[in-house]
């Protein structure tokens, strides 16, 4: 009879999972024994944070959860980090793990990478952490996960097989997938809905990343009511580039804020209402004084952060089908000239954190206008956050949101460069961040990815010097020597080049879409000139 393990694989393809990130272990063989044959493809990172970076990337892009297989102990708090992240920012990603035998959990016998309780340890990251007692209950808890992925706010599942269940006889199970949809919001909320909308005269639209898959619908509706919107880092895209109703990631702004707080109504869809996106200077100070009508599929997050006047459980691309309907004729109330106006306020090219990047972030639209650009924390990330526009959903992410963590950069743009292979990504990364995760370029070498990594290199961690600076400390810690990237580069079967003006970094990221692996564009930042 077949084992547990091998179940596993017939089941994550029957749910539609196409790519495995992960490390083998002695703790993990077993899960590796049929994973040639599965039809499965396995990509190997150099660390387990990796791995979970990849796989979060991957979902990103395609907006598909990838699986990560990960030993017990040192690989779980390995990959708790990008679990953390995953969550921050509710992508899917199913992590697998091992875990010791059913018989010696919790006894502290100080067996091979025991931990006192593996499954409540990362319950912390997930949506919920489980471990499976016997092979016949697995169907039923990769439905649970497969069943939050597609209809609740997603976020990492984890679900460990202890190593005495992994080679136990499964019996022939019918990999039935269950059709799952969200919540629809009743006829009676979205005819409220509409009313308050259609009699604003100041309405004010927020857009979170829970639009980036009903972008036409969405779009649509902003149209209709001829609103302001602004949109979070995670909706970059959702309204297309240069759109006239469009202010981008401007609630931590003053002229963002004022409007805002003088709104009439408000509608937040799918948005957290988070800090990380309307309160970066950490002050408290996003008010919202109008009515306010929220869309989540989260009923949790309709109840945080700010109050709403009405709260809608349900898909935002059902509400906002729902509302077009209701709204049958285009509004008329200027939001293009308010947005100009506004625009013209923020002056945001000009502003002391934004201008030293602009001509560089141009230069990377221009060389690869239809790039997925993928950053870490760094300068022009943050930067690109505020003015940076994309022609679609999905094409501008980066781990400056929710958790923010190092050395995301790298293995996210590898994941969603090995998501959406047509596509041209770039990895946007700072000197000391990719220091994070720099193995991973051999794991991009070895895909044989096309990959454009970009380094702002200003020896050290620019961003907390420039705070310290601020906020005067001394500066400890924060200079830090890199390494020569270009001799790295080739270290590593890789081609680097160093460049300094925009018409070399141009010529790099064209040139990189020829080659056979990677490409480190290293950026001189104290040499930097358009």
């Amino acid at each position: 009879m077949t084992q547990c393990a091998h179940r596993l694989l017939e089941l994550l393809v029957a749910h539609g999972i196409e790519t495995v990130f992960g490390i083998p272990g002695v703790h993990t063989v077993e899960l590796y024994r049929g994973l040639p044959d599965s039809g499965l493809r396995h990509v190997t990172p150099r660390h387990e944070q990796g791995a979970g970076f990849m796989a979060d990337g991957y979902a990103r892009a395609t907006g598909k959860p990838a699986a990560c297989f990960i030993i017990s102990g040192p690989g779980m708090t390995n990959i708790a980090t990008a679990m953390g992240q995953a969550l921050a920012d509710s992508v899917p990603m199913l992590v697998i793990s091992s875990v010791n035998r059913r018989d010696t959990l919790g006894r502290g016998q100080g067996r091979l990478h025991e931990l006192p309780d593996q499954q409540h340890t990362l319950s912390g990251v997930s949506v919920f952490s489980h471990t499976l007692q016997t092979p016949e209950a697995l169907p039923e808890v990769l439905g649970r996960a497969f069943a939050v992925f597609k209809s609740a706010r997603p976020g990492p599942v984890h679900i460990e097989i202890p190593l005495d269940v992994m080679p136990q006889a499964c019996p022939a199970l019918v990999p039935k997938v269950t059709e799952v949809f969200p919540p629809t919001a009743p006829d009676a909320a979205l005819a409220w809905a509409a009313d308050w909308l259609a009699d604003a005269e100041r309405p004010l639209v927020l857009l979170g990343g829970g639009c980036a898959a009903a972008g036409d619908a969405v779009r649509t509706l902003v149209e209709r009511l001829d609103a302001p919107a602004m949109t979070t880092i995670n909706a970059k895209g959702v309204l297309g580039c240069d759109h006239p109703l469009d202010l981008g990631a401007c609630a931590s702004l003053p002229a963002g804020r004022e409007l805002a707080r003088h709104a009439d109504v408000v509608l937040a869809l799918g948005t957290e209402l988070g800090e990380t996106d309307y309160d970066l200077t950490f002050d408290g100070g996003f008010h919202l004084e109008g009515r306010l009508i929220r869309v989540d599929i989260d009923a949790q997050q309709l109840a945080r952060n700010q109050a709403a006047d009405l709260a809608l459980l349900a898909d935002v691309g059902e509400v906002a089908l729902g509302l077009l309907e209701r709204l049958p004729h285009q509004a008329a109330r200027e939001g293009a000239a308010r947005v100009a106006d506004i625009r013209a306020a923020l002056a945001l090219r000009d502003a002391e954190d934004v201008a030293p990047y602009a001509d560089f972030l141009d230069t990377l639209r221009e060389a690869l206008p239809d790039a997925t650009i993928v950053g870490d924390s760094t300068g022009p990330v943050y930067a690109g956050n505020f003015i940076a526009e994309m022609p679609a959903p999905r094409r501008w992410f980066n781990s400056a949101t929710g958790y923010g963590t190092l050395g995301y950069g790298l293995p996210a743009a590898l994941g969603a460069a090995l998501g959406v292979p047509e596509r041209p990504v770039i990895a946007l990364v700072g000197d000391g961040g990719l220091m994070f995760t720099l193995g991973e370029i051999t794991t991009a070498r070895e895909a044989g990815v096309p990959l454009a990594i970009v380094i702002w290199n200003n020896a050290g961690y620019g961003e907390i010097r420039r705070y310290m600076d601020a906020q005067d400390v001394p500066r400890l810690g924060v200079d830090l020597p890199a390494p020569d990237f270009v001799t790295l580069a080739k270290s590593l079967d890789c081609y680097g080049v160093r460049v300094s003006t925009r018409a070399a970094l141009h010529q790099a990221l064209r040139a990189s879409r020829q080659a056979p692996g990677p490409t480190l564009i290293d950026v001189e930042a104290h040499r930097w000139s358009a």
